[in-house]
């Protein structure tokens, strides 16, 4: 669960990074990493 928190982080970082280095590749994939690690943050508390 650790690893999805810091998926979520590594996202919201390559985000603002894209955005002050201008590349909207970086922001993408920083969307997708973030989504994915919320995606699975939330399947893994969720689970019983």
């Amino acid at each position: 669960m650790f690893s999805f928190v810091l998926l979520v982080l590594l996202g919201i970082f390559l985000v603002v990074f894209g955005g002050y280095d201008d590349s909207p590749g970086a922001q993408g994939l920083g969307l997708i990493v973030a989504g994915s690690g919320l995606w699975n943050l939330v399947k893994a508390i969720r689970k019983p």
